[in-house]
């Protein structure tokens, strides 16, 4: 008798149930289909946003008037003659899906202090952090008006969205204040310029510093305007400023040759070293030259900052005098003018130099405030120009990835600079 082969039927699972929506889920779906099914549209006047945007504020405010009375709307205990509702009025809100029209309720004594939306309020927040954002990026207030005409259907005034990004000077001054950090390893000084009206159109200097944490993040001192003929006595004060704010040491500090700075920074902090930035002297020199002799006068100044040493470097530059002090004496007088702030780099291994030959590390910065103040055109006075300056600061990095390139951009950067250094970041890091 043969017996056959019988396989074991396999056992069939029941495919996994989909997961069951919330109810929140679910009033959403039944409130967008029956939107589509009448033909409502779910944005734009009238839309389903819109009302639930209205029916959500009214109820809010219902229960704000009911925990103020203490009783429930229709309730008897409100017909004992004490304070009770009387009536509603209409107000309208500019919100984030447009404008929107509400009943405000009221009670018979006034004593009633709406909170979700207050008394003489007009806007909601998210609104007004709207507009803020929309000015960070450099709109001027003409472009705001018309993108929440366009966008939104809202008339607002230019006055009123100057008064909205007004609000922004309380929360500058804070930050302008805020302690700092005892120790720095690098601090960048740079001065980006604005036209700004003050009897007349002239260009002014706005100064921003910018450091480097121990930690390897980027962080903003602050904003200081200029009048284009800062000295040593104008430096002293800034710097003085940012001591008082809690910075005991800064290890380097680099700028674009600012007159004075120098100075101001031995008496401030007598161990911090000031670098000149190579690619701005470079620059400056350029502006001497002819544009034929640019190419030529660069390969010859580029042994002078890649020398090993100072002494080398020397030797790299008389030879570059000889060759073009006669044609262009100036960028010679540049050089030898800068030279006891241009040096200090070349005391350093490659990590170090690399980092601080050069202040490209604000003027990606500086570029995001170009492309701010870029469309104003000029500013009616100097605190307009610092609040658009500081706005665009404020929106530099939203997603803070910005942050994370920073960190690891300057980890070997700090460990150079710590040995260097003595261990002065070692100690900030205990």
């Amino acid at each position: 008798m043969t017996v056959e082969n019988v396989t074991e039927p396999k056992t069939v699972e029941a495919p996994e149930a989909a997961p069951a929506k919330s109810v929140d889920d679910q009033l959403i779906d039944e409130l967008v289909g029956r939107a589509q099914a009448e033909g409502l549209q779910l944005t734009g006047e009238g839309g389903l946003l819109q009302q639930l945007t209205k029916r959500l504020l009214e109820s809010a405010l219902e229960g704000e008037i009911t925990d103020h009375l203490g009783y429930d709307e229709h309730d008897p205990v409100g017909k004992d003659g004490g304070n009770s509702r009387n009536g509603t009025r209409y107000k309208t809100v500019l919100t984030d899906v447009g404008p929107v029209e509400i009943t405000v309720p009221r009670d018979r004594d006034g004593s009633f202090e709406p909170k979700i939306v207050k008394k003489r309020q007009k806007r909601l927040t998210g609104v007004d952090e709207m507009v803020i954002s929309l000015a960070a990026k450099g709109l001027t207030t003409g472009e705001v008006q018309a993108h929440l005409a366009e966008v939104y259907g809202a008339d607002v005034s230019r006055q009123t969205i100057s008064t909205i990004t007004d609000k922004v000077l309380e929360g500058m001054a804070e930050w302008q204040s805020r302690p700092l950090d005892p120790v720095y390893p690098v601090v960048f000084i740079d001065a980006i310029h604005v036209k700004i009206r003050d009897g007349a159109v002239a260009n002014r200097p706005i100064y921003v510093a910018l450091a480097v944490t121990v930690e390897g993040r980027r962080e903003i001192f602050g904003l200081w305007a200029g009048d284009g003929g800062e000295g040593a006595k104008h430096w002293l004060q800034i710097l003085t400023e940012i001591k008082n704010r809690g910075v005991s040491d800064v290890l380097m500090l680099v700028c674009d040759g600012l007159k004075g700075l120098p100075e101001a920074v031995e008496t401030v902090w007598p161990r911090t070293i000031v670098q000149t930035c190579v690619v701005h002297l470079l620059r400056n020199s350029f502006r001497y030259a002819a544009r034929q002799d640019w190419d030529k006068i660069a390969k010859l100044l580029q042994p002078v900052y890649t020398a090993p040493t100072e002494e080398a470097a020397l030797e790299r530059f008389a030879e570059f005098a000889d060759a073009w002090g006669r044609k262009y004496p100036a960028i010679v007088k540049l050089w030898e003018n800068a030279w006891e702030e241009f040096t200090p780099f070349l005391r350093f291994d490659t990590e170090i130099r690399r980092i601080v030959c050069t202040t490209n590390a604000i003027e990606s910065v500086n570029a995001r405030i170009r492309r701010a103040v870029k469309a104003r055109g000029h500013f009616p006075n100097e605190q307009a120009a610092l609040k658009c300056v500081y706005m665009a600061i404020m929106s530099l990095d939203p997603t803070g990835k910005g942050q994370a390139r920073w960190t690891m951009r300057w980890k070997t950067a700090l460990n150079a600079l710590d040995i260097t250094f003595d261990g002065r970041l070692s100690a900030a890091r205990q």
